[in-house]
């Protein structure tokens, strides 16, 4: 099936309007719970989430399968499902390895932590474009819906010194002060790794509930 141009009658802001403000809602309940010290598992103050239950982490993978199976059911599916798959594939390995490249660049001060930031962004936004353009556009529409309130987060968190996840920096790394600290623990995180990682996730669970999907429509037909 090719990808129908009627998926442009799809609106973006629409689609993805409960599903942001159902992530505002989280993270505003997150902030709440870690500056009222609220237990584990559900809220985690160390750097990075450690996985706590109340988060946003994992929402892509329920938002990535209800932003696939509207743009299907709106005739704005994928032209081959294999395609996404493949471009899918791709885009994973550009992002792991972007990713590693600017991580170890960073911590040795190499300049070429710009050229993994490079690799991530090609990975992560340009590459899966090519299996299905529609949820991938979506879906960094609501990353960046999602993450620009955590930025706005944890900028007043890096400001007030807070103590919770949303301020904390790795062990044994020394303050280079705000500037410093916010771009490289803030800003790249949130509006390019987090933002990689819903459209990696999202795409991924999308796909696997839209082939579900085109396999189960004909059964139902025969039936």
């Amino acid at each position: 099936m090719a990808e129908t141009t009627s998926g442009n009658d799809v609106r973006i802001l629409k689609l993805i309007l409960v599903p942001s403000l159902i992530t505002l809602a989280v993270t505003i309940l997150r902030v709440v719970g870690e500056l009222q010290n609220w237990p584990a598992p559900f809220f985690v103050k160390q750097g990075g989430g450690g996985g706590a239950i109340v988060g946003i982490w994992w929402l892509p993978i329920f938002f990535g399968i209800y932003f696939a199976l509207k743009l299907s059911g709106a005739g704005a599916g994928p032209a081959s499902l294999g395609r996404t798959f493949a471009f899918w594939g791709v885009g994973l390995v550009l992002m792991v390895g972007g990713g590693f490249l600017g991580a170890v660049a960073f911590k040795s001060g190499s300049a070429i932590a710009g050229i993994g930031a490079l690799v991530l962004l090609v990975g992560a936004f340009v590459v899966p474009l090519l299996g299905w353009s529609s949820l991938i556009k979506v879906l960094i529409a609501y990353g960046y819906a999602a993450r620009i309130p955590v930025l706005i987060v944890m900028y007043f968190a890096f400001q007030g010194k807070w103590g919770t996840h949303y301020d904390a920096l790795p062990p044994g790394y020394v303050s280079k002060g705000f500037g410093s600290d916010f771009l490289n623990f803030a800003v790249f995180p949130q509006m390019l790794g987090w933002i990689a990682f819903t459209v990696l996730v999202g795409t991924l669970f999308g796909a696997v509930a839209a082939a579900i999907a085109q396999r189960r429509k004909p059964a139902v037909q025969a039936a």
